[in-house]
């Protein structure tokens, strides 16, 4: 058998090259719905995991904090310092909460991507970050209206001011297709392409070491190649999934800053 057929045979067997269905799972119940996939179980999973953590690390605070105690101050302190006190100074302080709670969530979510049996994060599948850059565009929007009124806030961002008023025909509709679109698209499609890539290379290598090997011949020896590559990749994913979370969160307190600020 040749090599080529071979690949055929193999690629028969093994589902590669992998493509976007992989990203739609089937409904965990069999029905004709997907309200309940492995994304859905996931998400809930999370949820149940930073609950179940945050309130065993709390539950009997010492001065001299345990490890668990200590590894939730720390991610808390991060949140709240190194982010929001950082850019929104004091009063970002009551940001810090929803900050360290979705940088967790994305982080966990993000995780599960390098997990075994888990091996895939809801953020490769647009919805997700559609949802949680949905819940941030909401919040900025809510702060701008009761920091400047409503017709302050949009006159803030539309209108900038000591700008010659014909500029205003140009500088007003990017305006608002920045803030009423591009903000909520550009912070959703960066967590999600970042994973869908991450999660793609990894079935490539991955699938692509079996289809390898199944081929023979001098193809075999370059599966071990293509494993070593997705072992890298994943150790890489590892670093990427910690980055954007953070990254979404930055973005977040960037566009808090934004609805606080005085002056455009």
């Amino acid at each position: 058998m040749s090599s080529k057929a071979a690949l055929v045979l193999s690629a028969e067997e093994v589902p590669f090259p992998p493509g976007v269905d992989d990203f739609y799972l089937p409904d965990l119940l069999g029905g004709h719905g997907v309200w309940l996939t492995k994304f859905t179980l996931m998400v809930w999973l999370a949820v149940a995991i930073l609950i179940v953590f945050f309130l065993v690390a709390y539950r009997n605070p010492k001065i001299v904090p345990t490890k668990m105690q200590w590894i939730a101050e720390s991610i808390y302190g991060f949140n709240r310092d190194g982010i929001a006190k950082d850019m929104l100074g004091h009063e970002g302080v009551k940001f810090a909460p929803y900050l360290a709670t979705l940088f967790c969530f994305i982080a966990l979510t993000n995780i599960f991507a390098i997990v075994p049996l888990l091996q895939i994060s809801p953020n490769s599948h647009f919805a997700f970050p559609v949802m949680l850059a949905a819940i941030t565009y909401v919040l900025y929007w809510y702060w701008g209206f009761k920091a400047h009124g409503v017709w302050g806030y949009l006159k803030m961002n539309l209108f900038p001011p000591n700008v010659p008023w014909p500029m205003y025909l140009i500088l007003t509709p990017i305006e608002f297709a920045t803030i009423i679109i591009l903000r909520p698209f550009t912070l959703s499609l960066r967590l999600f392409a970042n994973m869908f890539a991450g999660h793609m290379m990894l079935l490539v290598f991955t699938l692509g070491g079996f289809v390898l090997l199944n081929a023979g011949g001098l193809l075999a020896p370059v599966s071990i190649l293509s494993w070593l590559m997705a072992v890298a990749l994943t150790i890489f994913e590892a670093l990427i999934c910690m980055l954007q979370a953070y990254v979404f969160v930055l973005l977040t307190t960037s566009y808090l800053q934004s609805s606080l600020a005085h002056e455009h």
